[in-house]
């Protein structure tokens, strides 16, 4: 015999019912628990040299490499949106790249470059150098290779050089990417020494040999040039605890926030760093993510603007303090409105 539910039925919960609350945008909006604002946005930017030159990404749609004067007028429409800060990665001219990545640092690269004009121009909003030798190699590795293996010490000694002279352009906060064991205390030693006490540093401290990066590889211009791959550093998509094990080296060794790469894939590891430590985490919503929205919008499989806002959130609901987004400037437009 088939029973009957009826609302009586209901007395054994004790009366309740969940979508009360669900029922009207005002009371939803109450009971929200995770919250977006601009301040939990960072806009990564592409720089190229030239003057008012903007390149398309193809495997972007909508996002473009800008000249050093376009990056400054980027920079003064993120600051009056209420993003607080911006990630630089540089797109170095091929006769510029060279095996042991000198141009790393030269005080006057294209980095440095944009870091003084931007500084100079929005003082008020912080920037965040992107430290690995992948955007100055010639084969696209994030580190100096001999004889087909990636070098540690010799590496982190070249990053301490990049990291130094991006500091006296004007870089607030230093984002070693490389995946190189003890670079953070290396870097942080010779902050201090020079004098760069104040100067932050964001670990890429769980970043994944993913297949997420080719937009970001293009982007850059190091997708076609690179040599081999980069699982002797990166981290192996399989694991969790490695992840924790990293983190907590990282912080160890002076890290002031630590940054998760990629951002959906992993948002597991998102929430056991923030479960685990006492520190910002930050999550990359990397180049792999954005074309995914994109083409799919596109096709008329999802609704682009929904899971622009989706994805976001799901980074705050993981615990993230801040996402690094491509559509930091179109959502910071639109929350403000």
């Amino acid at each position: 015999m088939t029973e009957t539910w009826h609302k009586h039925d209901m007395d054994f919960l004790g009366g309740r019912r969940l979508r009360r609350s669900r029922r009207t945008a005002w009371s939803r909006a109450m009971v929200r628990e995770s919250v977006l604002t601009p301040a939990d946005l960072i806009w990564p930017l592409f720089v190229i040299e030239g003057h008012n030159e903007k390149t398309q990404i193809r495997t972007m749609p909508g996002v473009e490499r800008l000249s050093v004067d376009l990056c400054v007028e980027a920079a003064k429409a993120a600051r009056d949106a209420g993003i607080p800060a911006l990630a630089l990665f540089p797109n170095t001219p091929d006769h510029l790249r060279s095996q042991n990545g000198a141009e790393a640092y030269n005080p006057d690269n294209l980095m440095c470059r944009a870091l003084s004009a931007i500084k100079s121009a929005v003082p008020e909003i912080g920037l965040i150098a992107d430290v690995a030798l992948d955007e100055y190699s010639s084969d696209g590795q994030d580190g100096l290779v001999r004889d087909g293996e990636v070098l540690n010490d010799e590496t982190v000694a070249v990053m301490i050089k990049s990291a130094l002279v991006q500091s006296k352009a004007g870089a607030d906060i230093i984002a070693p990417s490389d995946m190189m064991d003890g670079r953070v205390a290396a870097i942080r030693e010779a902050l201090d020494g020079e004098g760069f006490e104040q100067t932050q540093i964001m670990a890429y401290a769980a970043k994944y040999a993913s297949f997420y990066y080719g937009p970001f590889r293009e982007a850059v211009g190091t997708g076609s040039r690179l040599v081999g791959d980069k699982r002797t550093y990166q981290m192996d998509y399989a694991n969790s605890d490695e992840a924790m094990r990293e983190i907590e080296q990282d912080i160890a060794e002076g890290a002031d926030s630590v940054m998760v790469k990629p951002g959906l894939p992993y948002l597991d590891i998102v929430r056991r760093a923030k479960d685990s430590f006492n520190i910002p985490i930050y999550a990359y919503q990397v180049s792999g993510e954005y074309a995914m929205i994109e083409m799919a919008a596109a096709a008329g499989a999802i609704n682009r603007d929904g899971a622009i806002l989706e994805s976001l959130y799901a980074f705050k609901r993981a615990g993230a303090n801040g996402v690094l987004t491509y559509y930091a400037l179109e959502v910071a437009r639109q929350l403000g409105k």
